[in-house]
């Protein structure tokens, strides 16, 4: 089982960036699937989520109106859409997969400074 992150960097407040999780081994289309972050001192939180079938998701507060999950069955990818960044969204952000099981990626950091 694999959950690999890519898309992180360093971006300017007001900026955009796009993660990406590209999961192996299970079957994608029967998991929830979910991105979180965690910033330095903080406890890790939920930042957005989207069912198996992708017709449901849920947001963080924080994070509504600016960030988008969505999912792609066919390529067992998952996306987090990020825009107008704060310096307040930078964490290392995680990919989870759960079903019957969970699963974490590595991460991915993301700075949002000047």
């Amino acid at each position: 089982v694999q959950l690999v992150e890519s898309g992180g960097g360093l971006v300017q407040p007001g900026g955009s960036l796009r993660l990406s999780c590209a999961a192996s081994g299970f079957t994608f289309s029967s998991y929830d699937m979910s991105w979180y972050r965690q910033a330095p001192g903080k406890e890790r939180e939920l930042v957005a989520a989207i069912i198996s079938a992708g017709g449901s998701t849920n947001y963080a507060d924080s994070v509504k109106g600016r960030f988008t999950i969505s999912r792609d069955n066919a390529k067992n990818t998952v996306y987090l859409q990020m825009n107008s960044l704060k310096p307040e969204d930078t964490a290392v952000y995680y990919c989870n997969a759960k079903s019957w099981y969970v699963f974490w990626g590595q991460g991915t950091q993301v700075t949002v400074s000047s």
